[in-house]
């Protein structure tokens, strides 16, 4: 009877189990990231010129910000691409849409790839979200920035102060120039696109207030502006600059009477001559100019002025930035923990990072120091079979930690001067690519290839430094377009060399008004290891890396 009853009672527990096992699915999704690839719209340029400029994407922050010239209306801006991870569902923000039902549900490359009954046109006066659905949802943010090229070309102007909310510009020119006789080149009061009536160059006389009837391209009505014309009493005549020093150059901006050139000199603050920056140095539009002092030297006080008709301004003074050598660039400083080799002296602050602690003790150091060199060390990094993936030798600025069986990764040592390039010795040995990672679309193509090996130099103003994860379900890898870049340069090969070759990768400066705060470089002896691509026993030697100040 006892035995009766507890097979009841099991019974009725087990009944329990399955309903709940059918209630409850614990059974997680799997992980995919998904990203605005590119994104591009009507009147797409750059920040600084009206030329097509692609749009900045920062995958960590899921934002993409575009520039836009004054020929269209961002009220009702059309997309032309939204290429997006492949399979990924793509919800824009229905009230941003001019007609949310016609809006693709996917990326697409052009307007060709989707029907032609699409409308892709969307309200972006304010920054508007696109939600990119895969098993989990992604929220990004496009912020579209229209510049309005209200260019202004008087004769003797002097400055300009234009109210767009009152529709008033105030224009002051010359002490001595003629207010019933002036001669106006350009007025573009509705945009470099726009429609200004009657013609600004038409009239001579503004001793009074004109009023112009202005509108943009795509406005069915004018609006009414009213132009005031002065005579500038200040006495200034020389021109005004304000400097941003670097390491080896300074870059003036300022202000110029309108139709003048100025002239600009420098000298070091303890000699009595001056220098003259070439005319070819300095770029004028208007009532601005830019000038680059180049050829300076680090950490060092200069003075400059800014003459024009032969009438100086004020002497000015900036110091240079100092040149900050490479820690341990000539990687003769190695420790070891156990079977781990570090590129750092045992006790300095590690600035060096490799995937060692990952791999040593399972299948030997990918990065280790070597006698093979151009003097003393040198590191060898090699791509080697971890049974279960690939691991390329590498050496990065930064640190590494295990992420479960894949690597998480912070790219950048903290430095704020301004190099010009990265030279280094290396040489390669490329075997055949034969190992190909998971979820890696197109690039599984590459097996069969020859491997490649990459080194990249990144100056970076991001308030902490870059996290890199490569597990295939939350892969976030560093992104050379991110908008904290100031400068990048690389260098790849898939050529083997016999012998150690001397190369200077380049540093391109995308903005000369900013301080870096974290200066990154990266070197793997397989392009694509992040993706568990590579060939096997491919190696890269590196020796006597040093930065370059010119």
């Amino acid at each position: 009877m006892l035995n009766m009853i507890r097979k009841i009672i099991y019974g009725i527990l087990g009944l329990s189990l399955l309903a709940s096992c059918a209630i409850e699915n614990d059974i997680p999704y799997p992980i995919k990231e998904a990203s605005i690839e590119s994104i591009e719209v009507e009147g797409q340029r750059g920040a600084e010129e009206n030329v097509f400029t692609a749009a900045t994407i920062n995958k960590t922050a899921r934002t993409a910000t575009l520039y836009v010239n004054d020929s269209v209306d961002i009220t009702k801006l059309k997309i032309t691409r939204l290429k997006i991870t492949a399979d990924a569902e793509l919800i824009p923000d229905s009230a941003a849409c001019v007609n949310y039902a016609k809006f693709p549900n996917t990326g697409f490359a052009s307007l060709d790839s989707i029907p032609t009954s699409s409308n892709t046109r969307m309200d972006f006066s304010s920054p508007v979200n696109f939600t990119l659905r895969t098993y989990q949802d992604y929220i990004w943010k496009v912020t579209v920035n229209q510049i309005v090229q209200r260019d202004i070309e008087v004769e003797g102007l002097v400055r300009t102060v234009i109210d767009e909310n009152s529709r008033n510009v105030i224009i002051y020119v010359r002490s001595d120039q003629d207010l019933t006789n002036l001669n106006v080149t350009k007025l573009n009061l509705g945009g470099e696109y726009g429609k200004v009536s009657p013609d600004p160059t038409s009239i001579k006389d503004y001793s009074s207030p004109i009023k112009f009837n202005v509108r943009r391209s795509w406005e069915e009505y004018s609006y009414e502006w009213t132009v005031f014309v002065y005579n500038d009493d200040s006495g200034s005549t020389g021109g005004s600059a304000d400097v941003f020093p670097m390491t080896t150059k300074a870059i003036l901006k300022g202000s110029i009477q309108s139709g003048k050139t100025p002239e600009i000199e420098y000298a070091k603050q303890s000699e009595s001559g001056w220098n003259s920056v070439p005319s070819s140095d300095i770029s004028v539009s208007g009532t601005s100019f830019t000038a680059t002092l180049s050829g300076l030297s680090a950490s060092t006080t200069y003075k400059y002025r800014v003459s024009v008709d032969g009438t100086a301004g004020s002497e000015q003074t900036f110091t240079t930035v100092a040149a900050v050598a490479l820690e341990n660039g000539k990687l003769e400083n190695w420790s070891q923990d156990g079977k781990v080799w570090y590129p750092n002296a045992s006790d300095a602050d590690p600035f060096w990072g490799t995937g060692n602690p990952g791999a040593a003790n399972f299948i030997g150091n990918l990065t280790e120091p070597t006698d093979e060199s151009i003097s003393g060390k040198a590191a060898l990094l090699e791509t080697k079979n971890a049974i279960i993936k690939l691991g390329a030798g590498n050496l990065f600025t930064g640190d590494f930690q295990l992420d479960g069986l894949n690597g998480l990764l912070h790219f950048g040592r903290e430095f704020s001067s301004f190099p010009t390039a990265l030279r280094l010795y290396y040489k390669y040995t490329s075997t055949t690519i034969n190992m190909i990672g998971d979820n890696v679309g197109d690039l599984a193509s590459m097996k069969g290839e020859p491997d490649i090996c990459h080194i990249y130099i990144a100056l970076s103003d991001k308030s902490e430094p870059y996290e890199i994860r490569n597990n295939p379900s939350n892969r976030q890898l560093f992104d050379k377009d991110d908008a904290n870049i100031i400068a990048y340069g690389e260098f790849s090969s898939n050529e083997s060399t016999s012998s150690y070759k001397q190369i200077e990768i380049p540093l391109e400066y995308r903005y000369t008004n900013r301080t870096p705060k974290y200066i990154i470089i990266v070197a793997s002896s397989s392009k694509y290891g992040d993706y568990y691509i590579g060939g096997v026993g491919s190696k890269l030697w590196l020796d006597e890396m040093e930065l370059v100040y010119e």
